[in-house]
C-alpha cells in the first residue's frame, strides 16, 4: 500500500496549482464580483449599527433561543416585521489578506491530505492517470464544493454564488486530479 508520506509531492504541488487558479478565477476573470450585494442607504445602515458595538462573530436576527420561542407569536412577528438576516461582523479597521491566504493554502493542504488518504486505500501504485484523476478529482470536488449548497439551503446564500463557488470546486478538483494522476507512484 502507498504511503501518505510517498503523496507529499502531489499533496505540495495540487495545493500551489489550485492557489495559482484561485488566485487568477478571482483576480482576472472575477466573476465572484457578484457575490455580495451593496445594502440600500450604506452610510446610514453602517451609522445605525455602529451604536450598537456589535463584537465580531456571527449572527441571525431574529434570534430564536430555543424551539418554544422560535414557535412563539412575539418570534413570529418579528420575522414577519423584519429585516431577517444572517450576518458575520468583522473587526473595525482596514484588514490585509495575509492571514486568509495563508489559511487558503492551509486548507488546500488538508483537502490534499484527505485526497491523498482516500486514494491510497482505494488506488494501488501503478494505476493508470485517468482512473487516478477521477477518483482524486472527483474527491477534491466534494472537499471544494459541497458545504457551499448547504449554505444557500440553510443561510440563504445566493444560489448564483454558490453554484459559482461549485463551478470552482470543480476546476480545483480537476486541478488536484490532474497532478495526483501525473505524480501517482508506478507499480
Amino acid at each position: 500500500m502507498i504511503s501518505l508520506i510517498d503523496l507529499w509531492l502531489p499533496i505540495l504541488l495540487s495545493a500551489v496549482a489550485v492557489f495559482v487558479v484561485s488566485s487568477i478565477i478571482h483576480m482576472a476573470l472575477q466573476y465572484h464580483k457578484a457575490d455580495f450585494q451593496k445594502v440600500p442607504s450604506e452610510d446610514g445602515v453602517m451609522e445605525a449599527l455602529r451604536g450598537f458595538n456589535i463584537p465580531p462573530g456571527d449572527y441571525v436576527m431574529p434570534h430564536a433561543g430555543s424551539m418554544k420561542e422560535w414557535g412563539s407569536p412575539e418570534f413570529k412577528e418579528k420575522q414577519n416585521k423584519g429585516p431577517v438576516a444572517f450576518f458575520t461582523v468583522l473587526p473595525n479597521g482596514q484588514y490585509g489578506m495575509s492571514l486568509q491566504l495563508v489559511l487558503w493554502f492551509l486548507f488546500m493542504i488538508l483537502v490534499g491530505v484527505f485526497v491523498a488518504y482516500i486514494a491510497r486505500m482505494s488506488l494501488p501504485a501503478g494505476t493508470d492517470y485517468l482512473l487516478v484523476h477521477r477518483v482524486t478529482g472527483a474527491t477534491a470536488f466534494c472537499c471544494y464544493s459541497m458545504a457551499h449548497l448547504s449554505n444557500s439551503i440553510w443561510y440563504k446564500k445566493s444560489w448564483f454564488s454558490s453554484m459559482r463557488n461549485v463551478f470552482d470546486g470543480l476546476v480545483y478538483g480537476l486541478v488536484t486530479g490532474g497532478m495526483f494522476g501525473w505524480l501517482w507512484p508506478a507499480g
